[in-house]
């Protein structure tokens, strides 16, 4: 009985979120015809996610050129990340780049830190490291943790830039205490190689604890390195710091 009054509540939610759904997809489709191009971005969310429509990337991409051709930020943001991905169009880079730099040029940080990515990357621009920095710190700057993880790894690698251990540090650091469990993993590996910080088996074991609550794999064999060159007070001790960590950052 309890299972069915579940399922019918799980149904009842589905039916009207789809009814939102629709009668908001249809609300945009009035405007975006209209050319408002808030209403075409979000046309094209809605397209390109499935919501109140069948999912159609073409038609995602349709609506977010119209809106990108306006000079929408967004919408230039994600036409961009349709080329790269190769929905909805053929995978074109270059397109990719142009659509990214456009949304880029005007801050938006998810364009900025992609944009940073193809020049890391060499896709569709020459590879060039020190402009990989450039838009990485833009949207680092802004907050943005990915971008703050990938800064991180080039100071703590010395591409595209003087090696620099402790700016590494720092922007891990940042990173990390949004959540990203790449930058925490790093920041743990710092802390144990003593690497722009005091090495610390402690404090490594915490980021290692830390990251492997988030998921991150690797975590638990560097987390068990660690454990070998410490003693039991202080593994009890990097645990309750790290629960401490948790709760402050939740």
């Amino acid at each position: 009985m309890r299972n069915l009054l579940f399922v019918m509540i799980i149904l009842s939610v589905v039916i009207i979120t789809g009814c939102a759904h629709k009668s908001k997809f249809d609300g945009y489709l009035e405007s975006a015809k209209q050319g408002e191009f808030r209403a075409q971005y979000n046309l094209g969310v809605m397209y390109d996610k499935g919501q109140g429509v069948v999912q159609d990337y073409k038609e995602a991409v349709k609506w977010y050129r119209k809106s990108a051709e306006q000079g929408f930020a967004r919408a230039q943001s994600n036409l961009g990340s349709m080329y790269t991905k190769g929905q909805g169009v053929v995978q074109d880079y270059k397109e990719a780049v142009k659509w990214y730099r456009k949304s880029a040029e005007q801050g938006h940080t998810n364009a900025q830190f992609n944009l940073g990515s193809m020049y890391y990357k060499g896709q569709g621009v020459v590879q060039d490291y020190k402009e990989a920095i450039k838009w990485y710190r833009k949207a680092a700057e802004q907050g943005f943790a990915r971008a703050q993880s990938n800064l991180g790894y080039l100071y703590d690698t010395g591409q595209g830039v003087v090696q620099d251990y402790k700016e590494a540090v720092k922007w891990y650091r940042k990173s990390a205490e949004q959540g990203h469990t790449n930058a925490q993993f790093n920041l743990g590996s710092m802390y144990a190689k003593g690497q722009g910080v005091v090495k610390d088996y402690v404090m490594a074991h915490m980021y290692f604890y830390i990251a492997v609550v988030g998921g991150h794999e690797n975590a638990i064999h560097n987390r068990g390195f660690v454990e070998k060159r410490m003693t039991s007070s202080q593994i009890a001790e990097s645990q309750k710091l790290a629960r401490e960590w948790i709760r402050k950052h939740q």
